[in-house]
Parts: structure tokens; C-alpha cells; sequence
């Protein structure tokens, strides 16, 4: 069905990372095939070059030859690979063409010419199998992350492709989000799909996969069995980058009590979007150092809170203090900063060392050598932020609120995509932080990151706050449970119980 036969590819842009070389590998029909390793080593390439993306969007050097179906992929017009393939993105708003669901699920259709009944049939059944009938007839803008996914991959799923192409499809999802995933792609497992995952979280395909490709610098250096990549020491594992596979072994680090004075409060403090009450009535506490693990399901107001803690959503009531003083909106932004998903939205300037100090009236220079020096980024002070890896542009937005002098830190999913390696060091990141006073509020649905980095997780839920607790070893129980009831199900259809 797929064939790499000696494949290399460079990308025409010198700074693109992810090249390819010398690939050989052959996807049989039905097949469900994990591409794996460190960021950068061309599991996405390799996904671009299946769905024709390679060379028509991302120009290049191209030897080999990529068969899908026995044919040269370049010998495919691009509109007919679509018929094909089909490819889900990691970020699902780069795929979509219309403002409401309904319309989006039936885009590739139309393009594809599919009779007026004949789409009406595929999106009823889309609709029923993938059990998505609350998200239709709605608006684009008003999902959640998660919901997008699940949008993007039905529009998909509607063309019923052969082959189906995933880039870090849970990247972006809570637990019970990726469950649902992980039913899809038994779905299509049984409905004889050919499926190629590019992915770092790779617990919950343990049981799917037929074969494991391991890439490095460009290169498949191992295929394994399932048997074969579960037996992978973990020391091992660790080294070449990879994932937990069992989250129910990985053990959070218990920290000791803050001691400090609690100096942010926020009192009854209730969010609304338009006239839609989000969260109501929160009352928490911080103190300088701690590092809060903000958790939920999709759409359960996260971002909502995380944007009015900096100013950032003013749609709300209750206060917000800082040592005793209210802060409102405008003082808000002056306390905190946010480092966004994509950091790449918050950078300007054409130099590291200018973007330190983009937009200050009376810029502390030596403020911003200093930061840089502490983040172990001033090597790179004249180099353009965009050329800087995803973990350099994260520090590089960081030390931008430590000339500012930001007492609040928000990390909005600072793990989305990253491999094991990266995401040690963006826990190593947030400990320097920890240490310098700064309160850290962090989203996210990375169990992993939660158990290396958090001291204090608090739980939103159904518009309320659940739960607030530090990640003492009595409470230990509190995080599995929230995380691991997906992996326990998993873990029980496994074994047959």
C-alpha cells in the first residue's frame, strides 16, 4: 500500500530540520504503523511525502521513490491523492476551510464532487459511528481543542480514505479525548484501513500498532514488533527520547511544602464567555515558587482562567489580589505574562536580544543578558527567534518576562508535541523559575510533565473548581485517578476482564 524506496529529502529552506535519508520501508494494506523519536528526526516528512505535500507545499531535494497504491506518488495529481489519503494535523485549525462544523465535515466531498445524497449518506453515518452528533450545526470558534480534533478527523473520515496519515493527533487532547481516539483507530483497524501515526505519546497505542519505526537524524535506525518495543528497559527507552508506555509506572515527584506567604488570592471569581457562565465561584491561593498544574477536560474553562488571571478576559466577576491589592485587568497584564501554545504568535523582533527587550520604553540591557545567560539561550542572542528550536523560542518568551519583571508565569500546554528529552527540560525550565520566586500556573494534559514538574494540581470541571491540592504523596491518588481511569479501561480490555 505505502513503499519508501531509498528515499532523501532536503528541505529548500536551509533552517527546516526533518530531513530525510536513504529511507527504505514498506506499509502493507491494513497495517498500522508508529513513527517514533526525538523532534526533528523526519516523522513528519516522511507522513508529507505519502500525502503529497512533499514537493508541492514543501519544496525540495527529493531521490527515491514514494509508491502509494504501486504508483509514484509523483505521478499522482494532488487533487487524486486526497481520494487516497487522508491526513490529520496536529493542530487541527491549520485543515479547516469553513466557520461551522457541518459545512467542514462535508468540504472534502464537495471538492471531490460526491453526489448531493450520496453526501448526505456519509455524514450520517460519519455522524453515528464517531458518535459526534453534538458537535454538529455548530461554530468552529466555539469548540475546544479537543472537539476540533474530532471535527477535523470526521471530515476526513467522510471521504473514507485507503490509507489515513496522523501528526501528533493527541497532542492537543485530555484523557478521555484520546480513549475516544483510540476506539477510532480500532475502527479502522477493523474496517481494514491503513493507518501511519507520527506520535511522542505512544501509551495509548500500545495494543494497535502491528509494527514500531524508530527515526533518528533523518533515518529508520529500528522497526519493532509490539512484544519487542514493550520490552525496551526504561533507562533505554529514556535515552532514545521516548514516552512513557504505561502511565499507570510513571511516579510523580513528591515535593516538599511551600513555606512562603501566600501572596496571589483569587476570591469568588466567576467566568463567563458572552453570557454563558464558564467557571463559577473560584477561590485559590498561591505562594512564590509554587508550580500549578491546571487540569480538566476539554472545553472545561482552562484557558478561560488562564486568560483572566492576566488580564486577558475581562468577562468576569470577583477579585484578584495581589499582596492584599485588587488588581484589575490592566494591572493583571502588568503582573503576569503568558507564554502561548505557539510561542511563535509572541515573538516580533529579528534578533533574540531585541525581542528581550521589544516594546520597553527604557530596555535594561543588562536585565536581558542576564536572563538570557540564566536560560542557557545567550549564545543564541543574534540569532532570528524563529530559527530557534520550540523549547529555545519557549525560553526565549520567558526571559521577555523576566526583563519585564513578571511575577506570574501562565504556560498555556507547554508540552503540546515535545518528545521525553524536551519535555525534562522544560520541567529543568520551570524549577529555575521556581527557585527565582515566580508563582507558575501551567494548562495541561501531559500526565507526564504533571508528575515531573507540578507541585499543586487543581481540578476544573463542569464549571466548578473540583479539587486543589499539593502533590503531597497522600494525595498521589488524587492525580491517577483523574488521569489513569481511561488506562485502567484500557488496561482491562486487555486483558479480557
Amino acid at each position: 500500500m505505502i513503499r519508501f524506496d531509498k528515499v532523501s529529502f532536503t528541505y529548500q529552506e536551509s533552517l527546516q530540520n526533518g530531513g530525510l535519508r536513504d529511507v527504505d520501508l514498506t506499509i502493507n494494506k491494513g497495517e498500522c504503523v508508529l513513527l517514533c523519536g526525538r523532534s526533528g528526526c523526519g516523522k513528519t516528512t516522511l507522513t508529507r511525502l505519502v500525502n503529497g505535500l512533499i514537493p508541492y507545499f514543501y519544496p525540495g531535494e527529493v531521490t527515491g521513490t514514494t509508491y502509494v497504491d504501486g504508483k509514484n506518488i509523483q505521478d499522482y495529481p494532488i487533487y487524486e491523492v486526497s481520494e487516497y489519503v487522508g491526513s490529520v494535523f496536529q493542530n487541527p485549525r491549520s485543515q479547516f476551510f469553513n466557520v461551522d462544523t457541518d459545512s467542514e465535515i462535508s468540504f472534502g466531498m464537495e471538492n471531490l464532487t460526491y453526489p448531493r445524497e450520496k453526501m448526505k449518506e456519509r455524514i450520517s453515518k460519519t455522524v453515528a459511528e464517531l458518535d459526534i452528533a453534538h458537535l454538529t450545526g455548530r461554530s468552529i470558534f466555539e469548540l475546544s481543542g479537543g472537539e476540533k480534533q474530532k471535527v477535523a478527523f470526521a471530515s476526513i473520515y467522510a471521504m473514507s480514505p485507503s490509507i489515513y496519515l496522523l501528526d501528533e493527533p493527541s497532542s492537543n487532547l485530555d484523557m478521555d479525548a484520546i480513549e475516544d481516539l483510540r476506539r477510532t483507530l480500532e475502527l479502522l483497524k477493523k474496517q481494514g484501513k491503513t493507518i501511519l501515526i507520527a506520535e511522542h505519546r505512544i501509551y495509548y497505542l500500545r495494543e494497535l500498532v502491528d509494527r514500531i519505526a524508530y527515526m533518528e537524524n533523518g533515518a529508520i535506525s529500528a522497526v519493532f514488533s509490539p512484544s519487542q518495543f514493550l520490552s525496551i528497559p526504561e533507562e533505554q527507552r529514556h535515552s532514545m527520547g521516548l514516552r512513557a508506555l504505561d502511565l499507570s509506572k510513571v511516579q510523580p515527584r513528591v515535593f516538599a511544602e511551600n513555606s512562603q506567604r501566600l501572596i496571589l488570592e483569587v476570591r469568588n471569581l466567576s467566568l463567563f464567555y458572552k453570557k454563558k457562565l464558564v467557571l463559577d465561584d473560584l477561590n485559590l491561593s498561591a505562594a512564590p515558587g509554587e508550580i500549578i498544574g491546571i487540569i480538566g477536560h476539554n472545553g472545561a474553562g482552562k484557558s478561560t482562567f488562564s486568560r483572566s488571571l492576566c488580564g486577558l478576559h475581562t468577562n468576569c466577576t470577583g477579585k484578584i489580589l495581589w499582596d492584599g491589592k485588587e488588581l484589575n485587568a490592566k494591572s493583571r497584564l502588568k503582573h503576569s505574562y503568558m507564554v502561548m501554545q505557539d510561542v511563535s504568535y509572541q515573538l516580533f523582533a529579528d534578533t533574540l536580544e531585541k525581542e528581550c527587550v521589544f516594546g520597553i520604553k527604557h530596555p535594561d540591557l543588562d536585565a536581558a543578558k542576564q536572563a538570557m545567560e540564566r536560560l542557557g539561550i545567550y549564545e543564541y542572542r543574534t540569532h532570528h527567534p524563529n530559527t530557534l528550536s520550540g523549547g529555545q523560542k519557549q525560553r526565549a518568551a520567558v526571559a521577555v518576562s523576566m526583563v519585564c519583571r513578571k511575577d506570574v508565569l501562565i504556560f498555556d500546554e507547554p508540552t503540546s508535541g515535545l518528545d521525553y528529552d524536551s519535555m525534562i527540560q522544560v520541567a529543568g525550565l520551570f524549577q529555575t523559575l521556581s527557585k527565582m520566586g515566580k508563582v507558575i500556573f501551567v494548562v495541561t494534559h501531559d500526565y507526564e510533565f504533571l508528575a515531573a514538574a507540578c507541585t499543586r494540581v487543581i481540578h476544573l470541571d463542569n464549571g466548578k473548581q473540583q479539587e486543589d491540592y499539593p502533590l503531597f504523596h497522600d494525595n498521589l491518588h488524587r492525580l491517577r485517578d483523574f488521569f489513569l481511569r481511561s488506562e485502567r479501561r484500557q488496561n482491562l480490555e486487555e486483558n479480557g476482564k
